[in-house]
């Protein structure tokens, strides 16, 4: 099987199965919270991995731990009922614990800014970022909310490669990052994204409220913070010189290469959806 039939295989499959998760609404979305956790630690390993090649890190069994327990605590908080967010504070505190632990433990300064720069990016790349799903929980309709994000996210991504294959040879380039990108494929996405956001608001008008203009609004930006996502993850990638994240998903590469477009949007969605929506 070629990697476009399983990367078709891969969303017809992997998409309602994600859906389906989000619907789960027991318990504060318990089973969501679970396979974020998951896709953290996962892609913070991977991440790790890839960078650890080229740069020093605190030692692997550190960084994944801080970078789950983000995840974790926000659910904590989520379930706890509690009136301050914890979690931003909490990534505050592990990087300066991560700092004191290195003024009072190095023997040799020389790797040391490294280990802090990379350790940090990792935490706030796979464990801080994708905390904002888990705080999507919390808006009301929340599974009908958290599945517009999905499918604004999913549909840039799969609109972007089927107009970039069949229409988009000629712009390609123009990002060196993803020299197979193109000016079609990326106008595509956002059109694609935009589209199947407005049907979903057809499909389900009593619980999504929103006007169309503010949902375009909010397709917009989420599709770009998407498209942002997977160049960023490019060129990460590029400065490993590493072509996947790994190969644990069929037809995408690794975790880190299947979320990458949702850890840069999700921030973007919850901060639009409240600044024009509540």
């Amino acid at each position: 099987m070629n990697k476009v039939a399983k990367r078709l295989l891969t969303f017809f499959i992997g998409t309602p199965i994600i859906l389906l998760i989000v619907f789960c609404d027991y318990l504060n979305h318990l089973p969501l919270q679970i396979v974020l956790g998951i896709f953290s630690v996962l892609g913070a390993n991977e991440f790790y991995t890839m960078i650890s090649k080229r740069n020093k890190l605190f030692t692997k069994e550190i960084v994944l731990i801080a970078t789950v327990l983000l995840p974790f605590a926000c659910y904590i908080f989520i379930l706890s009922n509690l009136p301050l967010d914890i979690t931003p504070w909490l990534f505050i505190a592990i990087i300066i614990l991560l700092m004191g632990f290195e003024s009072f433990t190095a023997k040799t300064f020389e790797n040391s800014l490294s280990k802090l720069a990379y350790s940090t990016l990792t935490i706030f790349y796979c464990g801080f970022l994708i905390t904002f799903i888990s705080r999507m929980t919390l808006f009301p309709n929340a599974k009908y909310i958290i599945s517009l994000f999905l499918i604004f996210v999913f549909m840039c991504d799969s609109c972007a490669w089927f107009f970039g294959i069949l229409f988009g040879k000629s712009t390609r380039g123009f990002v060196a990052a993803s020299p197979n990108k193109s000016i079609v494929g990326f106008i595509g996405g956002i059109i694609g994204s935009i589209a199947f956001g407005l049907l979903f608001k057809l499909i389900f008008p009593d619980v999504i409220t929103i006007s169309y203009r503010n949902l375009v609004i909010l397709g917009i930006i989420t599709s770009l913070a998407a498209i942002i996502g997977d160049l960023i993850e490019s060129v990460f990638k590029r400065s490993c010189e590493v072509k996947d994240s790994g190969n644990l998903i069929p037809g995408r590469g690794g975790v880190l290469d299947s979320i990458d477009s949702i850890l840069i949007a999700a921030p973007i969605f919850y901060i639009g959806y409240n600044f024009l929506f509540l």
